[in-house]
């Protein structure tokens, strides 16, 4: 039988479907690409906010409308948060602590052509669920799921119902699939979890332990992925430093620049204790990149303190900014709050920090021109240039050819535009 994933969300969910991928070839199923037919359909959904969940429902409707015949499976966040969603397309609905279980909840399927809910809570105590990942769809570079779980609760998210608390795996893990990713042909590892940061709380470990792991596991970049303000001190961070394979590129989730707005979030930080953790990575990185998320339009969110915000986004000077405007989420504390700000002030903020984001975000890039840097070349764009990531995560069009493709070059960026600088090998 053919089947196709269909991926939404984070880089934990690509994880996770490549995960599944692996699964269902070892079982005999052929994977077939996304624009194909295929007998069954499988959706990894994101329930991160209700524009995400809405997202998920019509691709649904979109995959019944083409393929009346295949077999809908939705997994990932939004099918463990909200089982009892009515979905009469889908046929089978399969949480995340089931996931391992596709193959045989497929066979149970096609025994009796009856719709299934496979969904099992989370517990406090569950161990982490080591998946094996044979090989990804990129060639370059490839994601490995370290951690999974979130104990913040922040008010405006439901992921630790979709998710569960913390869990770590082991540091024998990590070595063991890096290796694997390494023996492969990767170039280019990223580390990624739910709360990467809180890796280690559960089990006694720290995440430089996961880090200093990683990087001493094999001769391959190692990256991060998204990343929470906590663990990120001083310390850590020179533990990082030492490996010449750490990228120094640092996502870390800001999501408001104003203390007001974070309280009500309930974040775990201040703006003054996300400057200092920035201002450390300065000074400890030659050349990092600090990219981020911005919320814009919470509830309560006044005009004053959407301008603290704005203000701090720009002092800090960001590599790049995504920008999203709050959506309301059933089942959290912010969407019960008290002065919901409407859909066009959001657009309205979204579009004024998009233009902050932008300035930073060409500033950074010019402060590129001139350095030299090692560049893995990953493809030939739509328009004919090959093009691949320094170790901050800048994107460069390099002057090369086909045979540099998964290579490591040295490369000398020259100029910068938009999105992108350009660079010629040393």
């Amino acid at each position: 039988m053919k089947v196709k994933i269909l991926t939404l969300g984070c880089k934990v969910n690509q994880f996770e479907t490549q995960a599944m991928f692996s699964n269902l070839s070892k079982n005999g199923y052929e994977i077939v690409g996304e624009n194909e037919n295929a007998d069954i359909t499988i959706i990894n959904s994101c329930a991160v906010t209700a524009a995400s969940e809405q997202k998920a429902v019509k691709l649904i409707h979109r995959i019944r409308r083409e393929n009346p015949e295949t077999v809908i499976v939705l997994t990932g966040c939004m099918a463990q948060a909200f089982p009892d969603k009515k979905l009469p397309e889908v046929d089978i609905v399969l949480g995340n602590k089931r996931r391992s279980d596709i193959v045989p909840v497929l066979s149970q399927y096609f025994n009796d052509r009856k719709k299934i809910t496979a969904i099992e809570e989370y517990a406090k105590k569950d161990e982490y669920e080591n998946l094996a990942v044979d090989n990804f769809v990129e060639r370059t570079r490839a994601f490995l799921k370290i951690e999974d779980g979130c104990n913040r609760f922040c008010s405006y998210c439901i992921i630790p119902y979709a998710r569960g608390r913390v869990r770590s795996c082991s540091l024998e893990y990590i070595d063991k699939e890096i290796k694997a990713f390494a023996a492969n042909g990767y170039k280019e590892i990223v580390l990624v979890g739910i709360n990467l940061s809180s890796f280690g709380s559960d089990n006694g470990l720290s995440f430089a332990d996961a880090v200093k792991t990683a990087c001493e596991s094999a001769d391959v970049r190692i990256r991060l992925g998204s990343l929470e303000p906590e663990s990120m001190d001083l310390e850590t961070l020179k533990i990082f430093a030492k490996y010449k394979n750490f990228c120094p590129q640092f996502h870390l989730s800001l999501q408001s620049g104003c203390d007001e707005t974070l309280k009500r979030m309930n974040r775990h930080y201040t703006t003054a204790e996300y400057t200092e953790i920035v201002n450390n990575i300065r000074s400890v990185f030659d050349n990092p990149a600090i990219t981020t998320d911005v919320m814009v339009g919470f509830a309560g969110e006044t005009e004053e303190e959407f301008k603290k915000s704005v203000e701090f986004v720009e002092k800090t000077g960001f590599a790049k900014v995504h920008i999203f405007p709050y959506s309301r989420r059933a089942g959290t504390v912010a969407d019960k709050a008290p002065n919901q700000v409407s859909n066009s002030t959001k657009k309205e903020r979204a579009a004024i920090m998009a233009k902050v984001a932008e300035r930073t975000r060409k500033e950074f890039l010019k402060s590129q021109i001139g350095k030299t840097e090692k560049v893995l070349i990953e493809t030939r764009n739509k328009n004919g240039r090959y093009e691949g990531y320094t170790m901050n995560y800048t994107l460069v069009y390099v002057d090369t050819d086909e045979s540099s493709i998964g290579k490591i070059l040295d490369v000398k960026i020259t100029d910068s535009g938009d999105d992108f600088c350009l660079g010629k090998p040393i």
